[in-house]
């Protein structure tokens, strides 16, 4: 298949042959490359279904702010929302969204990975389809390795990944031991720290829904992580969040970084990145378990129940996370900047395989993550970075601004915990989960 033929074929204009009304739909999305991408490739749609696009693109967490709000209200500013593994059953429950099972055989669901299907679902019904996913792993300069004689072990630790970035760290030269998220958010700081604090051996909550935010494998992985990032970090690393960290290593700043699996594509990118071809991986560090060290997630397109142009949307969505999209994508920016992780096509792909070093590592660390049991001690709840039910997005939120205060030295790690766990506390007696 040619690329005009990806670009203008029959295949992108889903059997729209004929539009009844022209519609306008307002797009709310996150400000991450694969979501540029498409918004570069978007006119495709536009000009072979005759609808048009009005793109609202913002910083993570103004677009969780913003999404929540107004879906919540019935607000009905916009058709289409950009949203995760975290949002999609809880809202699909509450019946926010629109059920999306409805897209045809040709969407072909079963391509989906089931893991990702059911992390989008609610009572067997999918809720938002996913046009990425992923886990999180290890990238390292594999040159700075090298020069230093360090040989990384299949599975390292936390603590062998405080060792490489003290023997790497030459602020002198604009290298950083490492450089990790700091940046206060449920799903900014506290996608990096939820999973550490996993593998130290920490838990959310215990069976009774109790807080356990000053206990030890707590205290014992934030310390690590304050340490860690003001000995060996950047500069103002408080307010550093994916996007910011994800620049600093392609701009070769960086010796190591844990991060999202879907980084990737654009760090392995030459047109991209500095370090293309210096670059390597491994899975994401254990310490004193391998349970939820590695965090799972799926960025997803969602229409709320409030938008009046659900057969427009609908078309949007199923172009914008079908196989032939993934196609587009490899053909017209890259094989190795195709969306990762939602479908067995792509796995499958010679090209994208070719392409994309990384591929089977993150294929494996998508498939092996379970959030039904990411703690070493039992829980109550399921997630890997974060706990599936409503009152988390704003208790992660305050743990993640106490911990970014914590990093900033604004506070004691000790501080920042003992105020997490009396917001968490009054927080789930509010909602009922304990007296």
């Amino acid at each position: 298949m040619t690329l005009k033929s990806l670009l203008y074929g029959a295949s992108f204009t889903f059997a729209l042959t004929a539009v009844a009304q022209a519609e306008e739909l307002t797009i709310a999305t996150v400000n991450n490359s694969d979501m540029i991408i498409m918004q570069k490739l978007s006119p495709q749609w536009e000009e072979a279904s005759g609808h048009t696009l009005n793109w609202v693109v913002l910083e993570e967490n103004v677009l969780r702010q913003r999404v929540t709000t107004d879906i919540a209200a019935k607000g009905a500013q916009f058709d289409i929302i950009t949203i995760g593994a975290y949002e999609a059953p809880i809202w699909g429950d509450l019946g926010w969204l629109n059920g999306l099972d409805d897209l045809g055989d040709d969407y072909d669901y079963d391509d989906i990975y089931e893991s990702v299907r059911n992390g989008l679902s609610a009572n067997g019904s999918l809720f938002a389809v996913p046009f990425y996913a992923e886990s999180s792993f290890t990238f390292y300069r594999k040159d700075l390795f090298d020069s230093a004689g360090i040989e990384v072990p299949e599975q390292m630790t936390y603590d062998q990944l405080a060792e490489y970035a003290k023997q790497l760290h030459d602020p002198d030269n604009g290298v950083f031991g490492t450089c990790q998220r700091g940046k206060a958010g449920w799903g900014e700081n506290m996608a990096f720290v939820g999973p550490m604090v996993n593998a130290f051996g920490g838990r959310w909550f215990d069976l009774d829904w109790n807080p356990q935010l000053t206990s030890e494998p707590w205290v014992n992985a934030v310390t690590y992580y304050v340490d860690l990032m003001n000995n060996y970090g950047p500069p103002g690393a408080s307010s550093n969040g994916h996007n910011e960290n994800r620049a600093l290593f392609a701009d070769g700043k960086c010796a190591t970084w844990v991060d999202a699996t879907s980084a990737a594509g654009f760090i392995f990118n030459p047109n991209e990145s500095t370090v293309a071809d210096k670059t390597d991986f491994a899975a994401a560090p254990q310490q004193v378990t391998n349970k939820g060290a590695g965090w799972f997630w799926a960025w997803a397109l969602a229409i709320p129940a409030s938008s009046q142009k659900v057969d427009a949307a609908k078309d949007f969505l199923k172009w914008s996370t079908s196989k032939e999209y993934v196609e587009l994508v490899g053909e017209s920016e890259g094989w190795v900047a195709a969306p990762p992780g939602t479908r067995k096509s792509t796995y499958a792909n010679a090209k994208y395989i070719s392409a994309a070093p990384f591929a089977g590592t993150v294929e494996n660390s998508i498939l092996s993550a379970n959030p039904a049991d990411a703690t070493l001690e039992p829980v109550p709840y399921t997630g890997v970075q974060f706990v599936a039910i409503p009152e988390f997005q704003g208790i992660g939120n305050f743990v993640g601004q106490q911990i970014s205060a914590a990093l900033a030295g604004s506070q004691s790690v000790q501080e920042a915990l003992d105020n997490s766990q009396a917001f968490a506390v009054r927080e789930m007696k509010k909602a009922g989960y304990i007296q």
